[in-house]
């Protein structure tokens, strides 16, 4: 009977502690609405490509949007800056479009941390993601 009762207590442990973290985890999703559209720079001085993207930033806080909303066009125009910076090979290769994405994300932290007090974003998304050049 005793082997019974520590597995009830332990499924209901479990649950308690699931359910803890699910409603501490209060993300917020906020779109960088439109698209980032941009030149990037091609593999010679003459040839330029451009790249669409749309960003989403996951924040740590639904209490956030309101920020994130305030601080958009910073966020947008550096979002911008760095991909116009990026090569060719950094913008078409998988490794390379991760390595954006980790800059955008370690960049927009710098910002809203400098701006804010907070880093307020967690991640950023890529949720569409097209290339020509």
């Amino acid at each position: 009977m005793r082997p019974y009762l520590f597995c009830v207590l332990l499924t209901l442990a479990s649950t308690f502690t699931s359910t803890t973290a699910q409603a501490q985890n209060n993300f917020a999703y906020f779109g960088l609405e439109p698209d980032i559209v941009t030149n990037y720079l091609g593999p010679s001085a003459r040839s330029l490509g451009y790249v669409r993207v749309t960003v989403e930033l996951m924040l740590e806080d639904v209490e956030y949007i309101e920020v994130a909303e305030h601080h958009a066009p910073l966020l947008r125009s550096t979002t911008i800056e760095i991909f116009g910076r990026q090569p060719e090979e950094r913008i078409k290769s998988l490794t390379g479009r991760e390595d954006i994405r980790r800059t955008i994300l370690e960049r927009l932290r710098e910002l809203m941390k400098k701006e804010t007090g907070s880093e307020l974003i967690k991640d950023v998304i890529f949720t569409k993601y097209l290339y020509q050049g």
